[in-house]
C-alpha cells in the first residue's frame, strides 16, 4: 500500500502518512462519510477554519506571525483562507444583486443632479475577485512604506498580513451586509460604516505584530489609509486624463445634457396636462 498523495510506501497499520501527513482513506465515498468529512472540516469547533477565524480576532499575532515564521499546519494557510473569503464575497454579491438590487442603487444616496448617481458599477462586481486580488500587492506596498524604519517584515510578509486582514474582513461582513440590505439599508452606506471596523481591526492587528505604542500605531494607521486615499485620487486623475484624451468626458457631458433635457420636456408635459 502506498500514500495516494506522495506515493510513499505505507504499512497496513498506518492511519496517516509519515511524510506528508495525509490521512489514509480505506473506504469508498458514500454520502455518510462525505458528510462526516465536511462536518469535521468546517462544523467541528476544533476545525482549522473556525479556529483560524476566531484567533484572527483573539490572537492575530499567533495566526499571522506563526504562518510567517513557519507554523503552517495549525491554521488555514493564507491562500486557502483568501479563497474561502472570495467565495463568501461572491455568494454575498449574488444574493444582493438577485434579491436586493435596489440596495446597490447610487441614486438613492446621491443627489439626482450628481453625474455619479447613474453610474453603472456592474463591471466592478463582475470582476470583483480579480480586482480584489490585484489590490493586495498595493496594500502590501503601502504597508511596507508605512512601517519604513521598522524592518521587522519584508514586502512578501506584508502581503501575507494584508491578505489575512482582507479575508477576515470579507468573511466577517458576509452576514452583516446581507442582513442590512434585507432591512432596506443601502449597500454602500453599510460598506462605509464597516470601513471604520476595517481601520480599527487593521490597527489592532499591526499593534500586536509591531512593538509600537497606541499613539505610534494610530499615527501609522492614519498614514496607511491616507496614502491609500492619495493613491486612489491619483488613479482617478489618471483615469480622467485618459477619458478626456479619448473623448469619453464629452460623451458623458452630452449624455447628462440629453438626460436633463428629456427630464425637462417630461416635466413640462406633465405640468401642461395637469
Amino acid at each position: 500500500m502506498e500514500c495516494k498523495n506522495c506515493t510513499k510506501e505505507l504499512s497496513s497499520n498506518d492511519d496517516f502518512c509519515s511524510i506528508c501527513g495525509a490521512k489514509v482513506i480505506r473506504n469508498r465515498l458514500t454520502i455518510k462519510n462525505l458528510w462526516a468529512d465536511f462536518t469535521e472540516q468546517f462544523l467541528n469547533y476544533d476545525n482549522r477554519f473556525l479556529q483560524t477565524y476566531l484567533n484572527l480576532f483573539k490572537k492575530p499575532e499567533e495566526v499571522i506571525g506563526g504562518y510567517i515564521h513557519g507554523t503552517r499546519k495549525r491554521y488555514v494557510n493564507v491562500i486557502s483562507y483568501y479563497a474561502i473569503a472570495i467565495t463568501f464575497a461572491g455568494f454575498q454579491l449574488f444574493i444582493i444583486r438577485k434579491f436586493f438590487p435596489e440596495s446597490m442603487d447610487l441614486q438613492t444616496i446621491l443627489p439626482k443632479d450628481n453625474p455619479n448617481a447613474g453610474m453603472d458599477l456592474d463591471w466592478i462586481y463582475d470582476y470583483y475577485s480579480f480586482l480584489s486580488l490585484i489590490n493586495l500587492p498595493i496594500y502590501a506596498f503601502i504597508a511596507k512604506f508605512t512601517f519604513i524604519g521598522l524592518e521587522k517584515y519584508n514586502y512578501t510578509e506584508h502581503l501575507v498580513i494584508n491578505t489575512y486582514l482582507v479575508a477576515q474582513y470579507t468573511i466577517s461582513n458576509f452576514l452583516i451586509i446581507i442582513a442590512g440590505v434585507a432591512m432596506g439599508i443601502n449597500f454602500y452606506i453599510i460598506g462605509n460604516i464597516l470601513t471604520l471596523f476595517l481601520i480599527f481591526y487593521t490597527a489592532s492587528v499591526y499593534k500586536k505584530l509591531y512593538p509600537l505604542s497606541t499613539a505610534g500605531i494610530l499615527t501609522r494607521t492614519l498614514l496607511f489609509f491616507g496614502l491609500l486615499v492619495a493613491l486612489m485620487i491619483l488613479l482617478g486623475i489618471i483615469q480622467f486624463i485618459f477619458m478626456y484624451l479619448n473623448g469619453d468626458i464629452d460623451k458623458i457631458i452630452e449624455a447628462a445634457k440629453a438626460k436633463k433635457q428629456v427630464t425637462y420636456i417630461a416635466s413640462s408635459f406633465i405640468n401642461w396636462t395637469s
